[in-house]
């Protein structure tokens, strides 16, 4: 481990409101885990105490103590799901990777992981591979799931691909919706921002179904710009943790009613956009 790049990582957040969760998400992006010589040297470089930082990497399920495999999926195993064999699926991932739920291959291409209900309770049972959505999925399904992961999940299309699916979202610093259900994008509601690039300030509307890329702007916005987004009720800029792993820039973070956050990039025309299912451990 490369101790100046934890230093750098440091520096980087270090005097952000609520730095801590953005110090950790880049480690665990860059490590995939939180190395126990990476959170010493956190406590060491901040006014952070070591039992602030295991509160916040225990309590959200993004973080992982231990080394987690290069894909992750995860079975949901909420009520709605588990009445519709989410169980007998979860077996299923066991018995193809040879491993429990909560463990990773001892090559550590995957880590497999059950969660609580993340909001999608009649497009279940559901699975996340890699912060890709598969619905209703069935245990012959598995397979496949395994498959396209390994091979690397490209982008889809909203209205024939069976992974996409809505979210509900709200605002990462005021917890407001963000939804807007009178201006409906691909049939759904909307997710609303205020816009702001250069002299022009407005609406933005994106569609709620994840993994389409579909807009309704106020102004034009020129590809390859970075936008700053707003939440339309509490006013704050919204700034994720992390860079957009495409192309470097800042990320729009919401969190995904059920418990999750999706990422969107800032920067228009970029489709580096992810959906992390993560919510918090109950």
């Amino acid at each position: 481990m490369d101790s100046v790049d934890i230093q750098d990582i440091v520096e980087k957040y270090n005097q952000i409101r609520g730095g801590l969760i953005g110090m950790l998400d880049e480690i665990q992006a860059r490590y995939r885990y939180l190395p126990q010589e990476a959170l010493n040297t956190v406590a060491e470089q901040t006014k952070y105490s070591m039992v602030d930082i295991y509160g916040v990497a225990t309590f959200y399920k993004s973080f992982s103590l231990e080394p987690r495999g290069k894909h992750v999926c995860s079975v949901c195993k909420g009520t709605a799901c588990h009445v519709r064999n989410a169980p007998a699926i979860a077996e299923e991932f066991e018995k193809q990777l040879n491993i429990k739920a909560g463990q990773t291959t001892e090559d550590e291409e995957f880590t497999l992981e059950t969660v609580n209900c993340l909001g999608a309770c009649a497009l279940g049972p559901i699975v996340v591979a890699d912060g890709h959505y598969f619905s209703n999925v069935k245990t012959a399904k598995v397979k496949e799931i395994l498959q396209e992961t390994r091979s690397g999940l490209d982008n889809f299309e909203a209205e024939t691909d069976e992974k996409v699916f809505p979210v509900e979202v709200s605002c990462s610093r005021c917890n407001h919706t963000l939804m807007d259900g009178k201006h409906l994008i691909e049939g759904h509601p909307s997710i609303r921002f205020t816009a702001s690039y250069g002299r022009n300030h407005g609406a933005i509307r994106f569609s709620s179904l994840y993994g389409s890329y579909t807009a309704d702007t106020e102004y034009d916005y020129p590809d390859n710009e970075i936008v700053h987004f707003f939440c339309p009720h509490c006013k704050s800029e919204l700034l994720g943790a992390s860079d957009c792993s495409e192309c470097g820039a800042p990320t729009l973070p919401m969190i995904v009613q059920g418990g999750g956050i999706v990422s969107i990039c800032s920067r228009r025309g970029c489709r580096g956009h992810m959906l992390d299912l993560n919510g918090v451990n109950n």
